[in-house]
């Protein structure tokens, strides 16, 4: 949230993360081909798929000592029926306030922060998206600041602001984030390292892929950081105001 005091100050700019969590059947994957799936199967003596007007229902019979098993840290889900439900739980997500402070006439970086995880216990593993709820992002009535945009087709590896640059941009890191926002050699979108503050992109209003894992992490999990910055040219006045971009960060097992 940015609140413009006069229209020659800003104060700290920031975003309100909404966390939208969606739980559903994910399908863990044992065989493949380039054009096949078979998310999973069963040894048995007989079963069929079985519809009406209202209901479907799929059986087998046969299959030996199925059921569900605990401990204090697993679930053991025993049988061809039994695999299918996924557990999934994504972290609450605060408030970001930006610093320092910015001069609307001067220019300035302020930038801000937050993390959360991702829990799942689906042996696919998980995405995570994020989406901003208007465009562009940050807003304040009639007045926007506009959102990020890369120089190239990859993503920037520094957050780079021109006197006449007025925009808000955002990066992830991780043990799990997506190809585009890991770097090598100083350029993004390479399988390499994860340095913090580099590879940068502006919000959509459209759901972007921001971490992919392929494996389950129950019951640790995976902690991803999220960083924000806005970048005010010294060439370029802002309209005082109260500023705010709200993004919805979506997590789904694979």
């Amino acid at each position: 949230m940015v609140q413009i005091l006069s229209r020659s100050f800003i104060q700290a700019v920031g975003a309100t993360l909404m966390v939208v969590c969606l739980l559903q059947i994910g399908q863990a994957e044992v065989m493949s081909s380039s054009n096949f799936k078979m998310q999973s199967d069963s040894i048995n003596s007989g079963g069929e798929l079985s519809n009406s007007s209202n209901f479907r229902m799929e059986d087998t019979v046969g299959e030996l000592a199925t059921g569900d098993g605990t401990s204090t840290n697993y679930n053991l889900r025993v049988g061809y029926q039994q695999m299918q439900e996924v557990y999934l739980s994504l972290s609450a997500i605060g408030n970001v306030v930006m610093a320092p402070s910015l001069g609307g006439l001067t220019g300035g970086t302020a930038t801000g922060s937050t993390t959360f995880s991702v829990t799942t216990d689906s042996a696919a593993g998980y995405i995570t998206t994020i989406r901003a709820s208007t465009s562009p992002a940050m807003q304040s009535g009639v007045n926007t600041i506009a959102d990020y945009v890369p120089a190239g087709v990859a993503l920037d590896f520094l957050f780079t602001t021109d006197p006449t640059d007025v925009h808000f941009g955002y990066t992830v890191e991780g043990t799990d984030i997506a190809l585009r926002f890991q770097d090598s050699g100083g350029v993004c979108g390479v399988v390499g390292n994860d340095i913090q503050s580099r590879c940068w992109d502006g919000l959509s209003t459209t759901p972007v892929e921001i971490l992919r894992r392929t494996s389950g992490n129950h019951p640790g999990g995976a902690t991803t950081t999220l960083r924000f910055s806005v970048g005010l040219g010294g060439s370029v006045g802002v309209p005082a105001g109260q500023y705010q971009a709200t993004t919805t960060i979506t997590a789904l097992p694979l």
